[in-house]
């Protein structure tokens, strides 16, 4: 997730704290940063991987995918997962407590380098490795993202012939853009817009409600993450952004430099078949379908031909 503020759509937002509530209460009391009590060893010799996970329940199942690829390569896994936001996990991760850990290329790069300025996803994948401590390898990014977009009603692109962002100059009257508070002044919000495309957008900050918004007619344009289950399960479109104005942020593996050789084979090939419909598909099964994390990576994972 971004180091800034994401509003997520009332849907997701309510499912993701219901996920969060049956994990503690399915689990045990442990503190999920507690270092584990020994080396179990592993097929593939040396120690226990640590995979470990945010507190959202799309983070967990890509961390469960990780999981259950390296257990099937015949290591021997430990998770580590609902642990929380970036404050929280990545001195954990840095320390070497946690070996594995998915991320999101440019969310994670704003939070080491904020004066970083790629936005596209080869630049921004080169600008993270760079910024990275000696510690930490990023391996292979995967087409699946989490990030902001442009997105409207399927109906409202067709009757106005809108595929990316510069056909919103199209429109008789400025659109509309519903989003969190802080998206107006974000480097890819309405300024931005007019900067890279030539635009007048309206805004309004429609928090946890921009989607509702959307689907009223309220806005016309919303801020929807591309790994939103809405994406499936309503009429909407993002619109395409040719400049790359939004930053991307791509889902990547963090992993410890010293077993970066012995698990880039298993992770860069999850990665390779990990696209962003995939994941907007995972998601609706997690909270449409009510699938549990490891039911739905382990379905993938055959489907892929991975395990």
């Amino acid at each position: 997730m971004s180091t800034h503020s994401k509003t997520r759509t009332a849907l997701t937002a309510g499912v993701a704290v219901i996920a969060a509530l049956a994990l503690a209460g399915c689990g045990s009391n442990a503190n999920p940063l507690d270092k584990p009590t020994g080396d179990t060893g592993g097929d593939k010799g040396g120690d226990t991987i640590v995979v470990g996970s945010q507190a959202y329940y799309s983070n967990e199942i890509i961390a469960e995918i990780y999981a259950q690829g390296l257990e099937d390569a015949g290591f021997t896994v430990e998770r580590k997962f609902n642990i929380g936001q970036r404050d929280a996990y990545m001195p954990e991760v840095e320390s070497g407590n946690i070996d594995v850990f998915p991320e999101y290329t440019g969310n994670l790069l704003e939070f080491l380098d904020k004066e970083a300025t790629a936005t596209s996803p080869d630049d921004v994948f080169a600008a993270l490795k760079d910024a990275l401590p000696d510690e930490l390898t990023a391996l292979q990014f995967a087409d699946a993202s989490d990030q902001d977009t442009y997105t409207v009603l399927k109906s409202f692109a067709d009757e106005n012939e809108l595929t990316t962002i510069a056909d919103l100059s199209k429109l008789k009257e400025p659109a509309t853009i519903g989003a969190a508070p802080e998206f107006e002044q974000r480097p890819y919000g309405p300024a931005g817009a007019k900067d890279a495309y030539g635009i007048d957008l309206k805004f309004s900050a429609t928090g946890q409600g921009t989607l509702d918004a959307l689907l009223a007619g309220t806005v016309q344009v919303a801020d929807i993450y591309t790994a939103d289950p809405a994406f499936k399960t309503q009429d909407i479109v993002a619109l395409e952004d040719p400049e790359n104005m939004i930053l991307a942020s791509n889902v990547v593996p963090i992993v410890s430099s010293d077993i970066a050789d012995k698990v880039g084979d298993v992770l860069d090939g999850i990665s390779a078949e990990l696209s962003a419909e995939d994941l907007v598909d995972m998601n609706v099964q997690s909270t449409v379908d009510e699938k549990s994390a490891p039911e739905i990576a382990k379905a993938w994972l055959k489907d892929k031909g991975l395990i």
